[in-house]
């Protein structure tokens, strides 16, 4: 079985390659790729061989990791154990399903019905995800900050140990959520177990966090690292962590005697995570099948869809109206029927982190202090993001109605209209998302920005709350009439593609919003300067207000103009300029 299942990881990837190749024929993948590589030679590659050159032009090398940040020595290993012990059990409450349980269609054909038991289906699929965790712990040792070739090799072993031992638990973890209520008294037992131990190291690591915490409130977000990494070392917390600061030692050790105890340590969790998972095969048969039928089903409703009859939650259109409220009500109604557990989680995770990151940064910077500082932070991160990122995000728009563009076509209305109206919920729902974390931020502004006097705060409070929505507006009609332009170019609603020719049209489209951004928001901000100008001397900080309010009518007019110019360009659209298939 391990020869046919090298035969056929070396095939495939092989075949993946030549199709790759293939498509480089066509001008946008040709494009595409170029693009990307070389955003990955400037971004990665360049500064790497930069920082090689200046560190051997001034006669010294750069430090490991963890002699270049001492903190690390003592508690690094400790906080990214703490990290993978969360992770370990978030996975146990969100409805996440493992990838080694996605069985491709010709695998489901072919090996099920094979003189195969189910412990050799588990580790083909196990070697069959070995390209891409090898691939992801090459990109991070790539970005990992030393010059040294050796440094970045051991740095990529661990990452990958780390890869495949989380791949395997989370397959774990899926296989003993079905049997979790199983008749069989011995298949509760083995499905518990795991459970048990994980709340009872939750418990430990937490009450000894608890305790740490109860004491003088930290000072920064170092000092609040330090101490977290502090906890982790003394009393209990660190016989609960063995398994998760075991896998993580090795990131963090020096060459040669303490890395190589640290890969034995981890080799060693890696074995007990995969002894668990092919103990646990029995449920191997059903969760698989489960996985093969849920792909299916996707796959069938997103060729042909059902029209299925669901509630409207209190919410019908009205017989009469303009034409934009008809898309206004249908995307809004997809948004809250497509709401799930899973979809949630899609959006507001990197939400959370970029926000927590920004927040951080930005209190570093104003060296702003306590709950209120930070409350104030992660709003107006949150604000930023919603705002600035939300548009390419929320896709409710003509980006996911393309499909169906041979029923639009047939509709009597206004193509103006059509895309005005594709615009209005997903502009409605980012902008409310930008408004709360907006009003958040005012509330605790005084924290985090007690310099600035109080009239400053509030104007720069309304004049964003005026700004926000024209922003979303304009980057929402740049994505719709790219899609327009360009269609081929755009993913049809949560389509994502992958290779170094899509992520190439993605930063080409990227870059085509930013710089289509500036030109809309402009004029506005002439105009807008020229209010504040005219008006600071009278009415002082306050003079923000209507310069900001006559920027974004502006912006909201240019909006409006492109909408009704681009209209005889989705008169003219053929349908079979819309890429439907996965690409």
């Amino acid at each position: 079985m391990l020869n046919a299942s090298l035969y056929i990881i070396v095939c495939s990837a092989r075949n993946r390659l030549f199709v790759s190749l293939r498509r480089l024929r066509e001008p946008r993948y040709l494009i595409g790729a170029l693009a990307g590589a070389a955003y990955l030679y400037f971004s990665v590659f360049a500064r790497v061989w930069g920082a090689r050159t200046g560190a051997s032009r001034r006669g010294r090398r750069t430090l490991p990791l963890d002699m270049a940040l001492p903190a690390f020595q003592t508690a690094g290993t400790g906080l990214a154990g703490l990290a993978l012990l969360v992770m370990a059990a978030i996975g146990w409450f969100l409805p996440f399903e493992s990838g080694l349980l996605e069985f491709s269609e010709a695998e489901t054909q072919f090996l099920f019905p094979a003189p195969l038991v189910r412990r050799q289906l588990l580790i083909h699929r196990l070697m069959r995800s070995q390209l891409g965790l090898l691939f992801a712990a090459i990109v991070s040792a790539i970005v990992f900050p030393s010059t040294a070739i050796a440094g970045r090799v051991r740095f990529a072993l661990a990452m990958w140990l780390l890869l495949v031992t989380a791949k395997v638990y989370f397959t774990g973890v899926t296989l003993a959520r079905t049997r979790l209520v199983a008749p069989s008294a011995r298949a509760r037992w083995m499905a518990w177990t795991p459970v048990a131990i994980l709340v009872a190291a939750l418990a430990i690591v937490g009450t000894a966090i608890g305790r740490e915490l109860l004491g003088p409130a930290p000072t920064s977000v170092s000092d609040g690292l330090t101490r977290l990494g502090r906890v982790t070392l003394v009393g209990w917390p660190p016989i609960a962590l063995w398994p998760f600061v075991a896998l993580a030692r090795p990131l963090f050790a020096a060459w040669p005697g303490p890395y190589l105890i640290a890969l034995a340590g981890s080799l060693a969790v890696l074995a007990a995570t995969v002894a668990w998972v092919l103990r646990g095969d029995e449920a191997f048969q059903d969760a698989a099948t489960e996985a093969a039928e849920r792909r299916v089903a996707r796959r069938t409703a997103e060729r042909s869809p059902v029209p299925r009859a669901q509630a409207t939650a209190g919410w019908t259109l009205a017989p009469a109206g303009p034409t934009e409220a008809v898309f206004f009500w249908k995307n809004a109604m997809q948004t809250l029927r497509a709401t799930s557990g899973v979809t949630l989680v899609r959006y507001l995770a990197p939400l959370v982190i970029l926000s927590a990151v920004i927040s951080s940064l930005i209190m570093s910077a104003n060296q702003a202090r306590g709950g209120a500082a930070a409350l104030c932070t992660l709003a107006l991160a949150a604000a930023g993001f919603a705002v600035l990122l939300g548009p390419q995000i929320v896709r409710t728009d003509l980006r996911t109605d393309l499909g169906h563009l041979e029923l639009l076509k047939t509709w009597p209305i206004k193509a103006g209209a059509v895309i005005r109206g594709e615009m209005l919920w997903p502009a409605c729902l980012v902008t409310l998302v930008g408004w709360f974390g907006l009003a958040c931020a005012t509330i605790f502004s005084a924290a985090a920005f007690p310099q600035v006097p109080l009239a400053w705060r509030l104007s720069i409070s309304t004049a964003a709350v005026l700004l926000a929505p024209a922003l979303v507006v304009a980057q929402l009609a740049i994505h719709n009439v790219a899609a327009v332009l360009f269609p081929a170019w755009v993913p049809l609603g949560n389509q994502r593609s992958h290779g170094l020719d899509a992520m190439g049209q993605r930063l080409i489209l990227f870059g085509g919003v930013v710089v289509s951004l500036v030109f809309f928001v402009l004029p506005g901000a002439a105009a807008g300067g020229v209010i504040m100008f005219a008006f600071r001397r009278f009415i002082g900080a306050a003079a923000l207000v209507p310069a900001a309010a006559v920027c974004g009518v502006m912006v909201l007019l240019e909006v409006l103009m492109i909408t009704e110019a681009i209209a005889p360009v989705y008169e003219r659209m053929d349908l079979v300029s819309v890429e439907r298939g996965e690409r």
